[in-house]
């Protein structure tokens, strides 16, 4: 017998799959390991279920979309979260994790928890995102603050769409979606207070329903390797900063980098306030990275 269904869990080769109203435990035939192909949190499948109960996932639909961190398939949303403090937020890191997003057709919205412990930054965090052209929302978990704000998003558009809440561990993104969903209780953590880094409570991706649709929490995050994984190219990368499109083909050289070239229309938005200085610098490493990652490449190895 055969039945179609979602990947909701997988942990250790096990795959929990959502089947109508149905949940079976399969595991991945090995033509996938053949293929290099595994399956993945999000991914629309087809099962086999055997006469003595065993399910195997036997093939794959086509994905809309695949990341690597955190490793999920067919997302149409990205919650990027970062606290104002306690980790204090890493512009660059969440800038990275937007242009994934930008790139791979999901829509990002930030949302700054902890604002109740620096306003200051968490405002600024707020409005320079904003200014970039995207959602942001600023609460504070501990006290409901900008939560119901948070909750009607979801529930105008999650409808039959797949989100993740995404970013370093500690920011409290466990936290957060308890108090929008308190039926979940999902473990959460504090701060070692030696090192002031979140410790790891989330350990693998689940999807859970919400709002007639599906929803997870993920397992945070530091580090997203540029020169490692083929996220983008250099090429890729100036559409991937959505308030650069309005600038892009106005540049003198039809080969502009964006990066400090006279006549760049980027860089005069830039100089002019248009586009946030922040913004441009994690353009400008990201795009270095890529550049050299280009080069490596051609090297015989």
């Amino acid at each position: 017998m055969k039945q179609s269904g979602k990947i909701i869990k997988g942990v250790g080769g096990k795959y929990t799959v959502k089947c109508g109203g149905e949940l079976f435990t399969a595991r991945a035939r090995g033509v996938f390991r053949h293929e290099q192909i595994s399956p993945e949190v999000g991914d629309n499948v087809t099962l086999r279920i055997e006469n003595e109960g065993d399910a195997y996932i036997e093939d794959i639909a086509e994905r809309k979309n695949l990341l690597i961190r955190p490793p999920m398939a067919n997302l149409d949303y990205m919650f990027i979260t970062a606290s104002a403090a306690r980790p204090a937020p890493i512009p660059a890191t969440l800038d990275k994790l937007s242009a994934i997003c930008v790139h791979s057709d999901i829509i990002p919205v930030f949302v700054i928890t902890k604002c109740d412990l620096d306003r200051e930054i968490g405002e600024k965090l707020a409005a320079m995102y904003r200014h970039s052209g995207f959602t942001v929302f600023t609460l504070s978990a501990e006290d409901g603050e900008g939560i119901e704000e948070l909750r009607s998003f979801l529930s105008e558009n999650l409808k039959d769409k797949t989100a993740a809440f995404a970013g370093a561990s500690g920011i409290g993104k466990s936290t957060l979606l308890n108090a929008i969903f308190p039926d979940l209780s999902l473990a959460t953590g504090g701060i070692s207070e030696k090192i002031a880094r979140g410790k790891h409570t989330t350990r693998h991706v689940e999807l859970f329903e919400a709002f007639g649709g599906m929803i997870a929490d993920t397992p945070g995050f530091s580090m997203l390797d540029f020169m490692r994984f083929d996220f983008m190219t250099a090429e890729d990368l100036p559409y991937a900063f959505p308030e650069f499109e309005e600038h892009l083909g106005r540049c003198r050289y039809k080969k502009c980098t964006h990066l400090c070239e006279d006549g760049c229309a980027v860089v005069e938005a830039l100089h002019s306030g248009d586009i946030e200085a922040s913004r441009h610098e994690s353009y400008v490493e990201l795009y270095n990275i890529l550049k050299d990652k280009k080069a490596w490449k051609k090297i015989p190895h």
